[in-house]
């Protein structure tokens, strides 16, 4: 029986521009099985789940929980959680950890200055600091969100562990389940689709650098869907793969097009026309229902660099 995944694949939708928009990640260690929804449907207490979505909202704040690949047994008993939040704004760009056995102090955080890359409150509440230990690979696995995040995800997350590459976490949703496996790379932010634990070693050696691998990259969660694909353009137009070496500067227009300028660390600029088009034939967006769809894709239409007169105007 053929997959929401198989068919993306087989025909051939692109993955440029489809990653989940998000400026910070908040990562919280939950241990056991995962609904569909899972801030209120896993063993995390759901009120704590709704009040931690409540306060996270349009801040530029997204909440994941994180679990270690293999057996998800879970005691229900306090035990030590890792906690994690990145900032993926170029220029501003940073991950941290902390450790913490009671969840509920996520709430004395202050969301608003987590989304505008001011991590004091985290090192404050929860004795936060600097990871140390290389990029995190965020595997989605969540099988009750769309069968595929399991059957393709588990066994990447799994194999990736057991080869000994350190960071990796199984994530309960990171959007865009017909690319699975789906993986996000922090601290830069950059998200993968139809990852293969080859490919992904790469990006993670990639990201050890600074650098940006484009195989298979869906874009920049700091950015939303018309900025990455038009970032993603200009770094294969250019060939610049420094990981912080380009910034979406603004987007103007609305859909079924947009204007965006992409600025270079060096002073150039770049205007990347982008038209949102409808992918063809209509298929499945999600195992979980039979309605056929026909999916939103981000159309790069032209990448023109700016002379500083043009900019100036």
């Amino acid at each position: 029986m053929s997959t929401c995944a198989s068919v993306s694949r087989d025909l051939d939708e692109p993955v440029s521009g489809t990653a989940a928009p998000a400026k910070t990640w908040l990562l919280l260690e939950q241990p056991g099985p995962w609904g569909a929804r899972a801030l209120t449907s896993s063993h995390l207490d759901p009120a704590l789940g709704r009040a931690l979505e409540a306060a996270a909202k349009g801040t530029g704040v997204r909440i994941a929980l994180i679990r270690r690949s293999g057996r998800h047994a879970d005691s229900h008993s306090p035990s030590v959680r890792r906690v994690y939040v990145s900032h993926t704004v170029p220029g501003n760009v940073w991950l941290r950890e902390a450790t913490t056995v009671d969840p509920g102090r996520l709430l004395d955080l202050d969301f608003t200055a987590l989304g505008r890359g001011d991590h004091s409150s985290f090192d404050t509440v929860l004795d936060g600091r600097r990871h140390k230990d290389g990029p995190l690979a965020l595997v989605c696995t969540n099988g009750k969100r769309d069968r595929c995040c399991a059957l393709l995800g588990r066994p990447l997350a799994a194999e990736l562990t057991t080869s000994g590459v350190g960071g990796v976490w199984e994530v309960t949703h990171l959007g865009g389940h017909r690319f699975s496996p789906t993986v996000l790379v922090l601290p830069y932010g950059y998200a993968y689709g139809r990852a293969e634990a080859h490919t992904l070693r790469e990006v993670l050696h990639g990201v050890r650098e600074g650098r940006v691998v484009l195989d298979g990259c869906r874009g920049a969660s700091a950015w939303e869907r018309p900025g990455q694909a038009a970032e993603l353009a200009v770094r294969e137009t250019v060939g610049e793969y420094v990981a912080e070496a380009l910034t979406v500067v603004r987007t103007d227009g609305a859909a079924p097009r947009w204007e965006v300028t992409v600025g270079h660390v060096d002073g150039r600029h770049w205007r990347v026309t982008v038209a949102q088009g409808a992918s063809q034939p209509p298929r499945p967006e999600s195992c979980g229902t039979s309605i056929l769809g026909a999916p939103a894709r981000m159309d790069v239409v032209a990448v023109r660099e700016l002379v500083a007169t043009a900019m100036a105007s």
